[in-house]
């Protein structure tokens, strides 16, 4: 029988002993086993800290998100095995989709977030703090990696989200984790971490995963260290109230079970849209992993006249959900996760019904299509009614995790709240109405007992992700009996694995030590044109002072002119008695489009555009005859990712201070420009580089990739010089439509093309027959072509012409192509 293997300290392995049989959840088969003796957790732990931990912190905010993104990709790459393995969890396929695809979306998500931090390894938090009146003195906020590993307990129901959605936030935050997924469904967290560590795309040691229970895995955290913990409330407070936890002051979230609530809003009666959303929301938070969520809906909180209706048509939306194995199409739901599960849902039913009634299923008929229900995890939704939850309140106490929720009513919205509040403290609650004011009365007092509430409604409810889907950029946790903890919630939730500091000192130091240019730092005075550089070589407090201005009562009237702005300030002197202006005043507008024409450099350079405007002041007014100058500094750097045809680059937010003659400041601004980033991959193919590089090809050269010849390298490059001068286009375009923007995109990066790309028209693993007798001759041919290319677009600069990957090229883009195309082939003979 196979052993699960844990990945640690480097390398797979497995436990000393025989190990506990993990049963298939569908057809009852032992498949595998688990063991966990043997593993030395002091230095698990360890390992993280110091491999892990050391070259995650070391990567910027960006690096670390592009690495989210590329594993994603990986992964989805990947993805069917990961279905046929969760299918032995009892899940379907539409179960599993949430749990890996899910977990990869996490991926996504987070990596997304890498957009608002700053390119470097920590975060700068909130605004500079003036602790002085001079400006000399003051503090300011960062946020640097803890120096630990993150400890992740995760449950049975979401082996592969409940891994990703974790480790994608302390990843982004640059500290590594070592995950427990529970024994019963860790081969499917196994099997995706053997393909995580197999890309190589994580550094070493950002990953560890034990698969199984280990005892004493908190016996040795350290105060750097962060514990997370999913699932029930009983063993997460076991786990909170460790002594070394309290020893060591080591932050615990838990995330556990909780008796989540929906409600069913007082106008949603039978006829409306919001009265079949409830109930198709109700029905599939019971049976979508069957029941197995720590969102699903365990109370069905329904005003007092309607139990009836609900109960029925609940009823009959349960009579279409066919129970068996999660392979077959027709199946809607599958099984419980192991016979232990469906024990503990069978006590915890049994005990419900001490103080309601069972109205909808059986803990003792259930038929199946497909699998044996005896061998198998399987059980019936239960449905149950509690006619008084205030007086029988075990409804709000034992949570059946499974497919159980309880129906129960209440007689005005106080008694709705009240009863939501009863199961103290959830993940989630939803309401059902299309009265904004229940749902803003409802929401505003319900809210402290929930970490997220949803509002549902015909308007919202086609784009709607549902009551029981978390998201990586809202929190997911909820306070009492939900743990009190806060996972995911976008950028908050990475912070929970940095650790803030206040700074002091002068606006000179905590410039450097920020990254972002404080003001009344001292200033980089630029060699050059700061717009003259490319948006590497820009610095923080790299700054330029400008030439002055004169205003003129004529600059101010023709603004006023131009722009339709005829506020009586500007225009009209005679109104000014009583207001804040003592003469014609310059429009602030004005004020900001006559400094950018001082620091603005006219002449094409890396500047690629105007980007934005932020945090203008206007500190006093500006009047005719007033003159001004300007202070151009550059104050933070922003890296931005490059999706469409333009080349590679970043914006930088430019601190703009308007002063008078006097040095007085009168306005400030931000200025945000898009800067270009160097092009320093590709070499510049001249002619004189080209007959460079030709001389030293010889016929014996063997390509570092692919099995081309120097000859039959010439000859292909020659053929596609035809293609881009326009002598051959009766082709049709291989790309497919849908990626062909993508694909022609790529052309503006700087990116070189992929090792052994197979070019359309060539056959895969065979050579073409050459059209010349020698190299020397295809080197001439291949020089008369370029050339009869480059003369092509000299005479028709405006003409567009195909390409087979690239689709329709302009002539820019011709001459992007054919930089990486001859860089790329050169490259593969060594001549580069």
């Amino acid at each position: 029988m196979k052993k699960i293997q844990h990945y640690v300290q480097g390398h797979w392995t497995t436990g000393t002993e025989e190990g506990t049989p993990i049963l298939d959840a569908v057809t009852g088969e032992a498949f595998s086993s688990i063991a966990v003796e043997g593993l030395d957790i002091p230095e698990i732990l360890n390992y993280g800290r110091t491999k892990g931990g050391e070259l995650l912190r070391k990567m910027t905010f960006q690096e670390r998100g592009n690495m989210l993104k590329s594993l994603a990709l990986y992964l989805t790459k990947r993805k069917e095995s990961f279905y046929e393995l969760s299918y032995r969890t009892g899940a379907t396929r539409v179960d599993s989709w949430i749990d890996i695809e899910g977990g990869f979306g996490n991926l996504f998500a987070n990596a997304s977030l890498r957009k608002l931090f700053p390119n470097q390894p920590y975060h700068v938090e909130g605004d500079p703090i003036d602790l002085s009146r001079g400006g000399r003195f003051m503090a300011h906020h960062i946020m640097v990696p803890k120096k630990g590993v993150a400890v992740h307990i995760n449950a049975f129901n979401f082996p592969v989200w409940g891994m990703l959605e974790k480790c994608a936030v302390n990843w982004m935050a640059g500290v590594p984790a070592v995950v427990l997924p529970a024994p019963s469904s860790s081969y499917l967290s196994e099997a995706v971490a053997k393909e995580i560590i197999a890309s190589g795309i994580l550094p070493e040691g950002a990953l560890q995963i034990i698969n199984g229970t280990v005892k004493s895995i908190l016996d040795t955290v350290e105060s750097q260290d962060v514990i997370t913990f999913t699932g029930s409330a009983k063993i997460g407070r076991l786990l909170k109230a460790h002594p070394r936890l309290i020893q060591e002051s080591v932050p615990f979230t838990m995330e556990a079970d909780s008796l989540n609530a929906s409600v069913l809003g007082e106008d949603a009666v039978p006829g409306t849209p919001e009265f079949d959303l409830f109930i198709k929301e109700v029905r599939n938070e019971m049976t979508v992993k069957c029941g197995q969520k720590c969102t699903a809906i365990r109370r069905i909180i329904v005003p007092e006249n309607l139990v009836e209706d609900v109960q029925i048509a609940l009823g009959k939306a349960l009579d279409k959900v066919t129970i068996g194995d999660p392979r077959l199409k027709e199946v809607r739901m599958g099984s419980l996760v192991s016979h232990q599960q469906v024990q503990a849902v069978r006590d915890s039913v049994t005990d419900l019904a001490k103080e309601a009634q069972i109205v909808y299923g059986s803990l003792d008929k259930i038929e199946t299509i497909g699998a044996d229900a005896k061998k198998g995890a399987f059980i019936s939704p239960i449905l149950l009614r509690a006619d008084h939850p205030f007086q029988n309140t075990i409804v709000h106490e034992r949570e059946a995790f499974g497919p159980v929720s309880t129906i129960m009513p209440y007689k005005n919205l106080e008694e709705a709240i009240k009863l939501a509040e009863m199961g103290k403290g959830s993940l989630v609650s939803s309401i059902a109405t299309n009265d904004d004011k229940i749902a803003k009365e409802y929401v505003i007092n319900a809210a402290s007992h929930h970490g997220r509430i949803l509002v549902l409604n015909r308007e919202s409810a086609k784009q709607s992700t549902g009551h029981g889907s978390p998201l990586p950029y809202l929190v997911h946790g909820g306070p009492g009996r939900a743990g009190g903890g806060e996972e995911m919630g976008g950028m908050r939730g990475i912070k929970h694995y940095l650790q803030r500091t206040a700074i002091q000192g002068s606006p000179t130091t905590l410039t450097e030590i920020t990254g972002i240019y404080q003001a009344n730092a001292k200033y980089k005075e630029a060699d050059q044109h700061p717009f003259k550089y490319h948006w590497e070589d820009i610095q923080p407090g790299m700054s330029l002072k400008t030439h002055k201005r004169t205003l003129t009562d004529t600059d101010i009237i023709n603004f006023a002119n131009l722009t339709w702005d005829h506020f009586y300030a500007h225009t009209d002197i005679t109104s000014l008695d009583g207001s804040i202006f003592e003469k014609r005043t310059a429009h602030g507008y004005f004020i900001i489009a006559a400094a950018a024409g001082l620091f603005v450099y006219p002449n094409k350079g890396p500047v690629a555009a105007n980007y934005g405007l932020e945090d203008c002041r206007f500190l006093r007014p500006l009047y005719h005859n007033d003159t001004i100058y300007v202070r151009l500094t550059c104050k933070q750097k922003v890296d931005r990712d490059v999706v469409s045809t333009e080349h590679p680059s970043g914006i930088v937010k430019w601190f703009v201070e308007v002063f008078d003659v006097e040095d007085e400041l009168v306005a400030v601004a931000t200025i945000l420009t898009m800067v270009q980033k160097k092009q320093d991959v590709f070499i510049e193919m001249t002619d004189a580089k080209i007959d460079e590089y030709l001389s030293k090809l010889t016929s014996d050269m063997k390509p570092k990739w692919g099995i081309m010849t120097p000859q039959h390298m010439l000859e292909h490059l020659e053929y596609t010089y035809k293609i881009a001068a326009g002598e051959i286009q009766d082709f049709d375009v291989a790309t497919p439509e849908k990626i062909l923007e993508k694909v022609h995109a790529s052309l503006y990066n700087y990116e070189k093309f992929p090792r052994n790309t197979k070019f359309p028209s060539l056959e895969k693993d065979k050579l073409a027959d050459l059209k010349h007798p020698d190299l020397e001759t295809a080197k001439e041919k291949f020089k008369e072509q370029r050339e009869k290319y480059l003369e092509f677009f000299k005479e028709h600069p405006e003409s567009k012409l195909k390409n087979l990957v690239f689709g329709e090229l302009n002539k820019y883009e011709s001459y992007l192509l054919e930089r990486k195309h001859l860089n790329h082939h050169l490259e593969q003979f060594n001549l580069l």
